[in-house]
């Protein structure tokens, strides 16, 4: 079963994937799709609020920041949150948080040094898909953690309930869906 989605002016066939018996989400994965990158890359700046710094959660949205980052032209530098603290990072913050798409907990961590230069910007979150919010949520915190001020929360797609969100700006609706591939209402 696939899910057909037109994005940026790109089209593709996504594949339903299970999250449970009666839940199914499409698998959209940005990697190593360039094409897709760069169109949902330049519509996303063409909307996005006046910014310092974008910061993004590994590893799905880290194409798109790239992208973003690049095209934007008035920084030269983007921010990840790390699924798990490197041996470079110092004085980490990080922030527990369940997602969707991971069977287990996550927590994202963010370098001492990153934080500080959050400090007192003007920070843009961005993501790939926003779903049940829990990542947005998560980055959100270390950015405030951090002194950062969140200017605005972007991502490709807003699937299920996210769509009926007023703080976050999307390209298009990413529906749920049931066992039989049918779109859940």
């Amino acid at each position: 079963m696939v899910y057909n989605i037109k994005i940026a002016g790109v089209e593709r066939e996504l594949p339903l994937c299970p999250v449970n018996d009666s839940l199914y989400i499409a698998a959209f994965i940005l990697f190593g799709d360039v094409e897709l990158t760069e169109a949902c890359a330049k519509e996303l700046v063409k909307m996005a609020p006046e910014h310092d710094v974008m910061i993004t959660a590994e590893s799905k949205g880290i194409p798109l920041v790239y992208e973003m980052t690049r095209m934007y032209g008035k920084n030269n530098k983007y921010i990840l949150a790390r699924k798990s603290p490197k041996l470079y990072m110092r004085n980490v913050i990080k922030f527990e948080l369940s997602s969707i798409t991971t069977a287990n907990r996550q927590v994202l961590y963010l370098d001492g040094g990153d934080a500080e230069y959050l400090k007192g910007r003007k920070v843009l979150i961005v993501d790939d898909v926003i779903s049940t919010g829990s990542s947005l949520s998560a980055l959100e915190a270390l950015v405030t953690q951090a002194g950062g001020e969140i200017v605005g929360k972007m991502a490709i797609l807003a699937e299920g309930d996210a769509k009926d969100r007023k703080d976050i700006t999307y390209l298009e609706y990413l529906p749920l869906f049931n066992a039989d591939g049918s779109i859940k209402q």
